[in-house]
């Protein structure tokens, strides 16, 4: 049997995973001001990484890369970038010298992020749409 809509499996996998990118970007845009988390350190930007797995179940046709691929997110890793020290002697996390350790997240670049992944999902948003739109064209097809 072939299934005309095979294409929105992979499309509905690449929407969630954009899903979880944006909620990440959201994390990390709602701790920019963290200084103290449960391990007592502050908050850590956090990251989306994506991978691509083959389907090779749906191979057989013997032409390089017409395999379906699928996205999916592989982990989110904590990034290793040092706090940024800012001057605030009445903080309640201030060390002697008056500085707090600040998560080292970049605003802009969380935006940016945020943007980008939202552009993707309604990219994918609008396969979904487009996909649904040509199965139903095929199905009155048969109704003439």
């Amino acid at each position: 049997m072939i299934n005309i809509l095979s294409g929105i499996d992979r499309t509905s996998a690449g929407l969630n995973a954009e899903r979880i990118r944006m909620d990440v970007v959201s994390q990390n845009i709602a701790n920019v001001n963290t200084t103290s988390g449960p391990d007592g350190k502050p908050y850590q930007r956090r990251q989306v990484v994506f991978e691509s797995v083959l389907n090779s179940q749906l191979g057989g046709s013997g032409i390089p890369g017409s395999e379906a691929q699928t996205i999916r997110v592989s982990r989110i890793e904590t990034s290793s970038r040092p706090p940024r020290m800012v001057y605030q002697p009445g903080h309640a996390n201030a060390d002697p010298n008056g500085m707090v350790a600040m998560p080292n997240i970049n605003i802009h670049e969380e935006m940016i992020d945020l943007m980008s992944a939202s552009r993707a999902y309604e990219a994918n948003l609008s396969v979904v749409k487009t996909a649904r739109s040509l199965a139903l064209q095929t199905l009155s097809i048969g109704k003439r």
